[in-house]
């Protein structure tokens, strides 16, 4: 089913990339441009700014309701190219347009994009806006960033795309991808059996859209590995280079390889990959930077594949001169002035840098094609040679040696070459100077074979596989100033060079259709190359394509130098700034952050519980290493002593067998310089007819070869069980030479690795430098041998679970001849063992850092006379040593045995060793069972609140940060979620107290910070109501004992503060100033006491019984002892001037307002109260020292519903008595 683009409006705006099985959903939210504007951003560039960041989701179609969706593209999409932001708007690009262009081999196709498209997600202003000269055809007055330069530009769209510039310069024909295979990595650096696309592997130098991929494939790492395959199968993502790739059909009658298969042609292509590590136009990026990346570097490779099953692989590089150089455009042609910016102190670190990176290739023969007669280019050869002269890589320890470096120079003046009647075909002589490293370099070639696989119950399957037959071994790195006509032209004459060496091997050679064909591949590659560095086609390209320098072709040379001349002066920096922008390096640009707030936690606590899903398992491994000393009479010797020895019964049956042997072959100049796997595969099938013998005498499971390899002398094979076959995968191998400073195979390494269940393990074989005081040269070489060699997915020897290394190390016993031999006799191991070498540096750390080697119980390995038992005899006397070594290294591995074997063939001794190691196995279907579980767990808590939710009330900051920010601290909060809040419980929330007879502990600190023993809540015991107030006689009673159990120390002496103020504090002598008239039976109101907040103590107690007023609605009520209704503020008392009774009552004037607060009545004045002038009696009310504020104006009331009947005084008349009024 074709990809479709699919978009939803409401609730959320979200944009899906739909296959046919699965669907992949992106929305954006809001959190990250909000920071922006309230300027909490972490990332400071002269403005707010902050990451956008965007959820997505892969789930499946059935996990997705579709029909919420519409097409956003009318036609189906090849793929993304990632995510990108301008103007603070997200955009996700869409390859909507690509061709295929080139098979490099069946099933292996690469397509061109000529057609993208850039869709908002958080906003719909740009969904309808057209784009129609994105795709437009390109000539040579076109640059390939979508402009025609000298046309007039004035007139602009009405609404202009922002990724408008993107989507010229992506769809401009130069970017190329391919859903099969790797196209990032040469053929020598992909695995030849394994040619499915893999974006774990791609190449970051040569990856142009890795800004904008690189967060989905950060996503991609995160799921679970069913998820991970299923987004690789769908090839939604896509990786892209830039450059040229072509594939030309070779027709069986032109093809100089004739084949049994009629009717099939053969391919011939071209691929160049071009650098975005420095990229940029003409006068834009010259020279190298810091980090020793130099502009214009292009890696170009050969293929010819021919359908008899041969693969030819040929690489070169070209790139700009490695030093700090600039150029100023000018108008007038050769007037660019050339300047050297830094001194050669400061440029050679970066220069270095430079060539260690290309170290991946292996020797280096550079090409320098800048005249020795321009001021300017002359200028920068002299540099360029100074520092190849100071270069680490050019002498061994500063010998001089030229034969022994990894770098070499040739200088060839082109335009002084090619300035004679013979033009450009002069240059062809530069073969006569390059021809020696053409031949050490040797090119790639891969050849199919036929295979058989172990017999099972369907009986054998024979299976066909690509197998590698030649590595290429150095590389040529050619340059002039802009590495593009001259250089082109050279690198065509190599391409040739190399290729006819090839089919002169297979006793053909190439015919002039073949030839041209060939030129013509590398003329449009050189337009290509030209185009996207200076913005024409190169120069040079005619005869390039026909072998000959045309009149036409001159023509077309000056058009073009004039083209180049006004692109490179008026357009070139709008084009740089296209290219920073599509690469991430313009300033302020911030990436985009995808996050999946399901995937992320599941993932997070799977590895929590991994203990729930996997399991251990004890295997046997036996290890062993040789040293042939070249000789194959061991062929025809009984091994099983060494291979099948006779150990501890639960090791001499292991599951996997690894044998390593050093000098295999003589190490002649012939075997250096090409590999012989003759002898190899001889051993190997020695080897293993040997350990299958071995398991049918004892009724065990025979042995199936897994993988071999060979560098000159030093092979490594490894054999396992037939049984565990299919839990062994991504077997890999490769080599690392260290002979002569890298450039010779007769010292290096030869590793495979696989992983066995969900443990990697690793094999090295080594050969190290010899010779008795050379141990610092055999440091080096382990750690050259440790950091140079490298796997797929750039794994070193290192990132591995479980690590051997075995092989003839060479290290030796620092003691004289004399002192060795006599301990040899003596039996003292051990002070032999105090002298050895590789202990000693072993214990410094100096050389196998944390590797590991068992007790030493066993004889020198090193040398003997053959066939005897004698140490060497010869006129040399070799001092006895152990050469032969084998350590390990890994938490889940153990050694058994480590002993030698009584082969005397050879003058080494074999060792061996056995190992049990435990291997981690992990159960999918529980795994992805505690997967779902948990997944279905966090989907509950999130509540579909993902990129594919249909909710609208979603808080994306719910979902984004949900992880700490680091470790030990807990996720953010939002305005939905606390931290302090678990399972899921709102933020905010009703508190209630646990009865109606709890109360919230005012003692409880507001903080909850703060540390406290204080409750939540406390008890509060409320009585029965007490029974209405009667008239009795007698002296006044306390009122009766109420419980204060649970109430606050604070309320209670509140409530009590009037009882104890009567009975401790004594009476303060009156105020003349405040001297009433007293009655001859004065009375006091009894009231109801109040413990709010407000009132803060009660009135002083008179020596009378109290009078209480209650109105009706509250005669027959019960009064709680806490109460937090406020008190009413008490009447004040009546003057002679302020009332005059005529009816024995005076009724209060109705308040407008509040009244003011009484003034204070100390207690000694209750004595001199003195009747009225009107005979009055006056109500003398039990006041506080402190009265709180006043409530409102309650309404008049009648009189008699004021006075309370009470039993204070027998004989008085109450109907004389009035209120107390407030002023």
């Amino acid at each position: 089913m074709a990809t479709r683009l699919l978009i939803r409006d409401y609730p959320h705006r979200a944009i899906a990339i739909s296959t046919g099985s699965h669907v992949l959903v992106f929305r954006y939210t809001e959190t990250g441009r909000n920071e922006a504007r309230n300027g909490h951003s972490s990332v400071s560039t002269g403005a707010a700014a902050a990451e956008p960041k965007c959820m997505v989701e892969f789930v499946a179609n059935d996990d997705t309701d579709l029909a919420l969706y519409r097409n956003l593209s009318p036609q189906p999409i090849q793929g993304t190219l990632g995510l990108i932001t301008i103007n603070n708007d997200v955009f996700l690009c869409i390859v909507s347009g690509s061709s295929k262009v080139a098979t490099v081999r069946p099933g292996e196709t690469v397509q061109r994009i000529h057609s993208v498209e850039f869709y908002c997600l958080n906003r719909t202003d740009y969904d309808y806006t057209a784009n129609d000269d994105a795709g437009q055809t390109h000539s040579d007055d076109t640059s390939l960033d979508g402009y025609e330069h000298g046309t007039d530009h004035r007139r602009e769209p009405p609404v202009e795309h922002p990724c408008l510039a993107l989507k010229k310069l992506l769809s401009g024909g130069t970017f190329y991808y391919s859903t099969d295979f790797d196209l990032t990595n040469r053929l020598q650096d992909r695995s030849p059996d394994a040619s499915a696309f893999d974006i774990e592997n791609v190449d970051d130098d040569f990856l142009w859209n890795s800004y904008m991929i690189g967060p989905l494939l950060k996503f991609r790492s995160r799921l679970g590995p069913a998820e991970r395959t299923t987004l690789d199968s769908s090839q939604i993502l896509t990786s892209v280079i830039r450059g040229f790739v072509l594939t030309i059909n070779i027709p069986l009658a032109s093809s100089p390889l004739r084949t049994t298969v009629s009717g099939l042609p053969s391919n011939l292509t071209l691929i160049s990959r071009l650098s975005c590590r420095r990229a940029g136009t003409r006068f834009n990026a010259r020279g190298i930077d810091d980090d020793g990346n130099v502009a214009n570097f292009v890696e170009s490779e050969t293929i010819f594949w021919t359908p008899g099953g041969q693969c030819f692989s040929y690489c070169q590089i070209r790139g700009s001169v490695p030093i700090f150089w600039e150029q100023a455009t000018n108008l007038l042609p050769g007037q660019q002035k050339i300047t050297v910016s830094r001194s050669s102190e400061a440029t050679q670190p970066a220069f270095d840098k430079h060539f260690d990176g290309l170290q991946t290739y292996g020797a280096i023969h550079i090409v320098n094609l800048l005249s020795q007669s321009k001021p300017g280019e002359a200028e920068i050869t002299k540099r360029y040679q100074s520092h190849v002269r100071r270069s680490p890589l050019t002498t061994k320890n500063g010998s001089g040696n030229s034969d022994r470096s990894l770098l070499h120079e040739t200088d060839y003046d082109f335009h002084a070459e090619t300035k004679g009647p013979a033009g450009y075909e002069a240059a062809s002589a530069i073969k006569n100077l390059i021809e020696g490293s053409v031949e050490g370099f040797a090119y790639y070639l891969l050849e199919d074979v036929d295979e058989t696989l172990p017999v099972t119950s369907k009986g054998p399957k024979k299976i066909r596989r690509s197998i590698p037959v030649l590595q290429q071994e150095g590389v040529f790195r050619t340059n002039c100033l802009d590495c593009l006509d001259r250089t082109n032209l050279v690198q065509t004459n190599t391409s040739q060079m190399v290729l006819a060496t090839f089919l002169s091997s297979r006793g053909e050679k190439g015919g002039p259709d073949f030839w041209m064909r060939h030129g013509s591949l590398w003329a449009d590659n050189g337009d290509s190359l030209s185009k996207i560095y200076a913005g024409t086609g190169a120069l040079k390209s005619s005869f390039t394509r026909h072998g000959k320098m045309s009149f036409a072709g001159a023509l077309a040379d000056v058009r073009k130098s004039a083209a180049r001349m006004y692109i490179n002066n008026f357009s070139d920096k709008g084009r740089q700034n296209t290219i920073d922008l599509l690469l991430g390096r313009l300033m302020g640009q911030i990436a985009v952050h995808l996050f999946d707030p399901i995937s992320d936690y599941v993932s997070a606590e799977m590895k929590k519980r991994s203990k729930e899903y996997s399991s251990t398992k004890q295997i046997s491994v036996w290890a062993g290493t040789l040293n042939l000393n070249g000789k194959t009479i061991g062929l025809k010797h009984d091994l099983s002593s060494w291979l099948c020895p006779k150990v501890n019964s639960a090791y001499q049956d292991p599951d996997i067998v690894v044998v390593g042997f050093q000098e295999i072959v003589e190490l002649s100049p012939q075997h250096i310089m090409s590999t012989d796997h003759t002898v190899r595969k001889m051993w190997e099938k020695v080897v293993k007819r040997t350990l299958n013998e071995n398991a049918r005498e004892n009724g065990k499971e025979e042995y199936v070869f897994l993988r071999g390899g060979q560098l000159v002398g030093a092979a490594l094979a490894v054999y396992v069980k037939s049984s565990i076959l299919g839990d062994i995968k991504n077997v890999e191998g490769n080599v690392k030479k260290t002979g002569m400073s890298g450039i010779a195979g007769n010292k290096g390494a030869v590793a495979i690795r696989m992983e066995y269940a969900n443990t990697s393990f690793c094999f090295v074989t080594a050969h190290l430098a010899a010779g008795f005081a050379n141990y610092e040269e055999r440091n080096r070489d382990y750690w050259t041998i440790s950091k140079g060699l490298h796997f797929q997915r750039n794994r070193s020897i290192e990132d591995h679970d479980t690590i051997l290394w075995l092989g003839d190390f060479n290290y030796r016993i620092g003691l004289s001849d004399d002192n060795v031999r006599s301990l040899i006799r003596a039996g003292d191991i051990e002070k032999l063992y105090d002298n050895d070498q590789l202990n000693l540096q072993m214990v410094a750390g100096i050389s196998f850092p944390h590797y590991s080697e068992s007790r030493i119980t066993f004889l020198p390995t090193y040398k003997y006379d053959l066939g005897t038992d004698w140490y060497d005899t010869s006129e040399k006397a070799r001092i006895p040593a152990w050469c032969d070594r084998i350590l390990r290294k890994g938490d889940n591995i153990r050694q058994i045995d480590y002993n030698t074997a009584p082969l005397k063939f050879s003058d080494h001794r074999p060792v061996y060793a056995t190992f049990s190691c435990t291997i981690s196995i992990v159960d999918e279907a529980v795994k992805m069972s505690l997967s779902n579980e948990i997944y279905e767990k966090r989907r509950n808590v999130v509540r579909g609140n993902t990129a594919n939710t249909t909710q609208d009330d979603t808080d994306d900051e719910d979902l984004i940060g949900y992880e700490s920010i680091a470790p030990g601290l807990p996720p953010a909060s939002s305005d939905k979620r606390k931290w302090w809040l678990d399972n899921g419980q709102s933020a905010v929330a009703i508190v209630r107290p646990p009865s109606d007879r709890h109360i919230r502990n005012p003692r409880k600190p507001g903080n909850p910070f703060t540390p406290t023993n204080e409750p939540d809540w406390i008890t509060i015991e409320k009585p029965d109501s007490p029974p209405p107030s009667t008239r009795t006689s007698g002296p006044p009673q306390p009122p009766p004992t109420r419980s204060t159990k649970g109430v606050p120390r604070s309320l209670e002496d509140s409530a009590t503060s009037s009882r104890r103020f009567s009975r401790s504090k004594p009476p303060a002598p009156p105020s003349p100033s405040r001297r009433l008239s007293q009655s001859s039976q004065p009375a006091t109101e009894n009231r109801p006491q109040s413990l709010s907040s407000s009132v803060k103590s009660q009135a002083p107690p008179i020596p009378r019984k109290p009078v209480t007023l209650r109105s009706p609605s509250t005669e027959n009520k019960s009064f709680p002892r806490v109460s937090t209704a406020p008190s009413p503020p008490p009447p004040r008392r009546s003057t002679p001037s302020s009332s005059k009774s005529t009816s024995g009552l005076t009724r209060a004037p109705v308040q407008t307002s509040f009244p003011p607060p009484p003034k204070k009545v100390n207690s000694g004045d209750a004595a001199k109260i003195s009747k009225s002038q009107s005979g009055d009696r006056i109500l003398l009310l039990d006041d506080s020292d402190d009265v709180g504020p006043p409530l409102p104006q309650r309404k008049a009331t009648n009189t008699k519903a004021l006075i309370d009947q009470d039993d204070g005084d027998e004989n008085g008349d109450l109907s004389t008595w009035i209120p107390l009024r407030p002023r």
